[in-house]
């Protein structure tokens, strides 16, 4: 649930923070005190579209902050996946520093996108305004109402469809892609048999370049390896005054010496080591340079090799397994065109298994989709009559056969007549404004239930009703409270009664500013505020009487004790 929102520095408002309480929080103020700017706030919260013009007079920057509690799954999985820790008991704080030119957005301190903000937004709260009533005439929102309301027997249909659908859609590109001129078929035929057979007849092998290159460096730098162990040899074993001399010499004469101290029989046992080791050394290098010998046609083959072999890098791979596995496939693309014709049959064949078990999974998914929609039809007409749509018929027409899509090849449309005698037709050509926020509001308490939403704010709720038919809004808004905590803006009394929370907005004016602020009022401040929304410019103990009456009837109905 949305547990509070902190405000500072935009429009009218200067600086204010309001605590929303569980169930049903009613917020109401004179026209022009900033009703609706309270909830452009939350929307820049979650990352709506800011203009340096809300910022108010005079103020370098503006601030929003809403704190949410939430153990939803979906939310704690988003988090995670930001790599963001959830506060203590839950919380989670979305803020949003707003100045000229740019904002930040964070969660939880953290600073995000606010793609990621509106992302996380979506599973937090649900914000039903003009626009989003509207939103009801397309038809393609009445296939999302539906499949939400079926739930877990939706989903894996669905699931299973767009399944299917991708691997007909991949099936189909394949199809497409290889379905060329036979002119273009033979020139790659005949470059794929060239290419073949050259990396064929080279016979490569994984890890000769490295040898190879190793040969030939070898090679390349012969007359300075030849020299250098020359000097090497002569300094260590082909001179009188060489390595191996001297230490001999040295071995000698510690020798003479050694009985008379056992101290100079450990450099004695040195010297001998070293002396042993420099013959070892001295077999070795003489053994290598009589065996560093090679032809000149040698090093050519060598050169030559290495210059095939970085050809083929540069045409096919840097590295000997990428051009044999470029051989693979192109012998493996050989052996398709060598029976074309069948292996375009086969990719046909598989377009046509991929589509028969598409159009099974839509069929299937239809199926429950028509027995769904009968159901939620009558839960939907019960709603729209307990809003005082009194000679309403409802259905959800779900009309099967259409091209397939990842969402199956039902059209599904809700059908209505508000009025006795009349055929059913489309909600788009019936249903006014002010009908339709009243058939989003059926909608929303229908699926209240299956709506893992905690968070529902409707703005313009009330448009275009008074009298009975708000009375049985404020019905289906306190019976919607019972499930999920609902922010309603309105300016009807009747629904403000049914409020478990009372906020009024108000406007103060001074010489140099105009302030808005946000309070929570109860008990007789209700009274008053219902009174003033029932048009009373004094307060008169009748109006006052009359708004005592509805917040009264408002608790019986609330606490099953009353209609």
């Amino acid at each position: 649930m949305l547990e509070s929102i902190h405000v500072k520095n935009l429009a009218l408002i200067e600086e204010t923070e309001v605590e929303f309480a569980e169930g049903l929080n009613i917020i109401t103020g004179e026209t022009g005190a900033g009703k609706s700017l309270l909830i452009g706030s939350v929307n820049l919260a979650l990352g709506g579209k800011f203009d340096a013009s809300l910022l108010r007079k005079g103020a370098d920057g503006g601030y929003v902050e809403l704190v949410f509690r939430s153990r939803a799954e979906a939310v704690i999985n988003l988090l995670k996946e930001m790599d963001i820790e959830p506060e203590e008991d839950d919380r989670i704080i979305l803020t949003r520093k707003l100045m000229q030119g740019k904002s930040t957005c964070k969660i939880n301190g953290e600073s995000v996108t606010a793609k990621q903000v509106k992302t996380l937004a979506e599973e937090l709260i649900d914000i039903h305004g003009q626009h989003e009533h509207q939103s009801l005439l397309k038809k393609s929102k009445h296939l999302d109402i539906l499949d939400a309301y079926g739930g877990d027997k939706i989903k894996e249909l669905s699931d299973e469809v767009r399944i299917y659908y991708k691997q007909y859609k991949d099936a189909v590109s394949e199809l497409e892609e290889n379905e060329k001129d036979t002119s273009d078929i033979e020139r790659e035929k005949s470059l794929l048999e060239f290419e073949v057979n050259e990396i064929e007849a080279a016979g490569l092998v994984i890890g000769e370049d490295t040898e190879l290159e190793e040969k030939y460096t070898k090679m390349a730098n012969a007359r300075k390896i030849a020299e250098a162990l020359g000097e090497a040899y002569n300094y260590t074993s082909a001179s009188s005054e060489n390595a191996a001399s001297l230490v001999g010499s040295a071995l000698r004469e510690v020798s003479s010496v050694s009985s008379y101290d056992k101290d100079i029989e450990g450099l004695e046992s040195q010297l001998s080591e070293i002396e042993a080791l420099m013959n070892d050394f001295n077999r070795d290098l003489s053994g290598y340079m009589n065996d560093f010998t090679f032809e000149e046609g040698e090093y050519e083959a060598v050169s030559e090799r290495l210059d095939l072999i970085n050809s083929f890098k540069k045409k096919y791979g840097d590295s000997i397994e990428k051009i044999l596995n470029y051989g693979k496939e192109a012998s493996n693309k050989l052996d398709k065109y060598t029976d074309f014709e069948g292996y375009i049959l086969g990719l046909k064949e598989k377009v046509k298994s991929s589509e028969k078990e598409l159009l099974k999974a839509c069929e299937e998914l239809s199926k429950v989709r028509k027995k769904l929609s009968k159901e939620l039809s009558v839960k939907l007409k019960e709603s729209l009559v307990g809003l005082n749509f009194l000679s309403v018929e409802f259905e959800i027409e779900v009309r099967s056969g259409n091209p397939p899509t990842a969402k199956g090849y039902d059209d599904v449309e809700f059908m209505i007549s508000t009025n006795p005698g009349e055929s059913l037709k489309p909600l788009g050509d019936v249903a006014s404004g002010g009908e339709l926020s009243r058939i989003m509001l059926g909608i929303k308490t229908v699926m209240a239930g299956a709506d893992s939403i905690d968070t529902l704010i409707f703005d313009e709720i009330d448009s275009g009703i008074s009298g009975r038919t708000a009375f049985k809004v404020s019905k289906q808004l306190g019976k919607l409270g019972g499930e999920h905590q609902v922010l309603c803006i309105t300016h009807l009394p009747q629904i403000a009664a049914m409020a478990d929370a009372h906020y009024v907005i108000e406007k103060t004016a001074s010489k140099d500013s105009t302030t808005t602020s946000v309070r929570c009022i109860t008990g007789e401040e209700s009274v008053l505020e219902l009174a003033r929304l029932l048009g009373s410019d004094e307060e008169s103990e009748a109006a006052l009487n009359n708004a005592r009456d509805m917040i009264q009837k408002a608790k019986e109905y609330k606490n099953g004790t009353g209609e």
